[in-house]
């Protein structure tokens, strides 16, 4: 873990504040041990570390200094004219400041650690997630781009298009069956490599459940769609895999394609359209212009 991070300096601020509280304990073990007695004052002074405590998690950092120099200042004036003389007594100088600072620093990152966590989530709904493993990214972030894509399509019909295509793994139940969970997830990753290579940089990926994929390929017209599709099923059926037991994965993949058409760019809207759309086209293996 980075030693910079909130989560470690919070570690660091409740070992402290562990730390801390153990000496206390001991230097009233202390006092009661030499003077066989507990006075009020010394029992107030404990109880303010409570309240100190409070102050440090509940007020800001700023607020927390001023206070800790106040309470500096008239402790020192009560210690030179009122205070009775004991260990308690001129230690909780320092212990009451030294507990209200740990706990405004607990204090500050946790409200910084809880900032984090809002940001992560604001940015998960913002932002396509990707699957760090097969670099595809899921349903969200297909549809997000399809809104973008038909949107720019619509905005520059005579300069700008794109298809889709999808390819699907056929058979699935028996292919999960003979290989595990976890040799179907190094099977997906493999696949993703294979489509990765077939397509260009500025080209999409996507992963389906039930082992379907989705590439979304901007500029791109449908004769090329056509062998381009082609091309990909080919090299997915020809990957070297082999089951649980050893044996070469005989796989059956089947794809299907859209074009653009601006006439129906509501349609591209419902990401659950296009994907029916897509898999219809890949149960007959067609390259199809309307949702």
């Amino acid at each position: 873990m980075n030693n910079n991070s909130p989560t470690r300096k919070m570690e660091i601020g409740y070992a402290i504040l562990f730390l801390l509280t153990a000496f206390q304990e001991a230097l009233v073990y202390v006092q009661v041990y030499w003077k066989q007695a507990y006075t009020l004052t010394e029992f107030v002074l404990s109880m303010a570390i409570l309240l100190a405590l409070l102050l440090g998690f509940t007020v800001p950092m700023g607020v927390s200094v001023v206070l800790i120099f106040v309470y500096m200042v008239s402790y020192t004036v009560w210690l030179a004219t009122y205070a009775e003389s004991s260990v308690i007594v001129y230690a909780w100088m320092l212990v009451i400041p030294a507990n209200v600072l740990v706990a405004a620093f607990i204090r500050s990152y946790l409200i910084r650690s809880k900032r984090i966590v809002e940001r992560l989530e604001e940015l998960k709904e913002i932002n396509p997630i990707i699957d760090l493993d097969t670099t595809l990214g899921n349903k969200e972030a297909l549809a997000e781009t399809v809104v973008k894509q038909s949107n720019l399509a619509k905005r520059y019909e005579d300069k700008y298009s794109f298809c889709m295509a999808m390819f699907k793994i056929e058979f699935l139940s028996l292919v999960q069956e003979a290989l595990g969970s976890e040799r179907y997830a190094q099977l997906l990753l493999e696949l993703s490599n294979t489509i990765q290579k077939q397509i260009r940089f500025e080209d999409y990926k996507f992963s389906l459940d039930e082992g379907r994929f989705v590439i979304l390929l901007p500029m791109t017209n449908k004769d090329y769609l056509q062998r381009l599709t082609g091309r990909i099923k080919n090299a997915m059926m020809d990957v070297s895999f082999t089951d649980k037991k050893g044996r070469p994965l005989e796989l059956v993949i089947r794809s299907g394609a859209l074009v653009f058409q601006k006439d129906q760019f509501s349609q591209y809207e419902q990401i659950d359209n296009v994907i029916a759309a897509l898999e219809r086209n890949a149960e007959l293996d067609l390259i199809g212009e309307y949702i």
